[in-house]
């Protein structure tokens, strides 16, 4: 077998050149190569077009980068976690480009198996795809995405041994397997490195062929930024428990189950392990069990998709980015609860972004919606102003079009029965005529 040569951050850094295309994994910080990262802020190489799920965190990760004003260009999903990138690019300080997480992450599997492109029909219909090419498969709208690929790819891994084979720890494989396959040049940072023979065959996650440098530094909570600890207590209102408790209602033993940050957050909190309901993170899990009581963080649990710290149930499974979005879109997952911004008559929802507001990312919100076979979506009634969120037509940027199969508010409970928007239950201190008064969209009643 090959030995891959064990090099330190500094000489990681200094093969990453003015121009290159940089690929860096992680989710959040979970994943992320932050030494190699801070390595490369200390030097002089500018013009990098960063590729990621997030430029990591204000002045952290790839958020050192931009801070310093290395970076041309910044290609990710979410990059509303770092106030710092958004305000870079609405202000037109660094160009960037906006792509579905599960998007990415098949664009970057596909980039290093070779092929130069897929169709798929998450963000069909949306601003995401405007300019792209679209095609009707099997009488669905589809949208060409082009494979991803860098010159360098700064990835991290749980061990390695000399051979260049990598294991990933809990939720860490997130989009560093694609990105371990993807570029010309890939440097692997590791916690540990063993003599090749040492690492069982069949638990290694990256091939040694696909790795050319290793760097072995120590992760701490510090390094980790506020992905470090478990989340404080919520104080929660009753209507948001109300609609959390009624979203609930809809899962049955058995189902797989994807809950979006905000108000879904709350169902998991009241999911027991009577229910049966398996809980899916687009990150990287099947099996999603509640916060760790004690304040280990994400250096001893997984982390969810809205980068918390959370407790593996038995039977629970890990896997990367592309195979969680592989699920998604092939409808193996029973029921996505999301928040949502705007929906209309037409099931379409609007939940990603506000025109003049520091909102900058998708994540995996457009594959969920139109990839699960059921989509339920949770939010207040009315806006602050008292405007309507339940509308005709969608004002706001779409997620996906005709998707929605059922809206619960602080007031109601809607479902789309005949393509037409149903009321079917009024919430709790709830009337007719507030649900009447307070929505804009026309809707057909059929109360029980």
């Amino acid at each position: 077998m090959k030995t891959v040569p064990q090099i330190t951050t500094e000489q990681a850094a200094a093969m990453v050149k003015d121009g290159d295309t940089l690929l860096q994994g992680g989710f959040g910080m979970t994943g992320n190569p932050v030494h190699l990262m801070d390595a490369l802020s200390k030097t002089e190489t500018k013009n990098i077009t960063f590729i990621g799920n997030n430029v990591g965190e204000a002045g952290i990760g790839g958020g050192r980068l931009l801070r310093n004003g290395q970076l041309k260009k910044m290609i990710g999903s979410f990059f509303t976690s770092n106030p710092e990138a958004v305000k870079a690019a609405q202000d037109g300080i660094v160009e960037y480009e906006l792509i579905p997480q599960g998007t990415l992450a098949e664009a970057l599997r596909a980039g290093g198996a070779g092929i130069g492109g897929f169709y798929t029909p998450t963000a069909a219909g949306t601003p995401i795809a405007e300019g792209k090419e679209t095609k009707i498969i099997d009488g669905v709208e589809q949208v060409f995405v082009k494979g991803i690929r860098g010159n360098i790819a700064f990835i991290r891994a749980w061990k390695a041994d000399t051979a260049g084979n990598l294991i990933y720890r809990m939720t860490e494989q997130n989009f560093n397997r694609a990105m371990a396959t993807a570029a010309d040049l890939v440097v692997a940072e590791v916690e540990e490195i063993v003599p090749e023979g040492t690492l069982d065959p069949n638990y290694i996650h990256t091939p040694g062929c696909y790795v050319d440098y290793l760097v072995q530094a120590t992760l701490t909570l510090e390094d980790l930024g506020s992905s470090a600890s478990v989340s404080k207590g919520k104080k929660v209102s009753e209507d948001r428990m109300n609609m959390a408790k009624r979203a609930l209602q809809e899962l049955k033993k058995g189902d797989v189950v994807n809950l979006g940050i905000g108000i879904p957050t709350l169902v998991a909190d009241l999911i027991t392990p009577e229910h049966g309901v398996i809980l899916h993170t687009e990150n990287g899990m099947l099996g999603v069990g509640p916060e760790p009581v004690d304040g280990g963080g994400a250096m001893n649990y997984p982390v969810n998709a809205g980068k918390i710290p959370v407790t593996a149930v038995p039977g629970s499974s890990y896997f990367d980015s592309a195979d969680s979005f592989a699920m998604i879109r092939g409808k193996h997952v029973d029921i996505a609860v999301m928040g949502g911004l705007e929906v209309d008559e037409h099931a379409n929802l609007a939940n990603w972004a506000v025109p003049g507001q520091p909102l900058l990312g998708v994540g995996g919100a457009m594959d969920l919606a139109s990839g699960a076979k059921t989509l339920i979506i949770t939010m207040n009634h009315n806006n602050r102003d008292g405007s309507s969120k339940i509308v005709p037509t969608c004002t706001l940027p779409l997620t996906t079009l005709g998707s929605v199969d059922m809206v619960i508010t602080e007031l109601a409970v809607f479902k789309y029965i005949d393509g037409k928007l149903t009321l079917i239950e009024l919430m709790p201190e709830a009337t007719l005529e507030e649900v009447r008064e307070k929505t804009e969209a026309k809707f057909v009643e059929q109360l029980a």
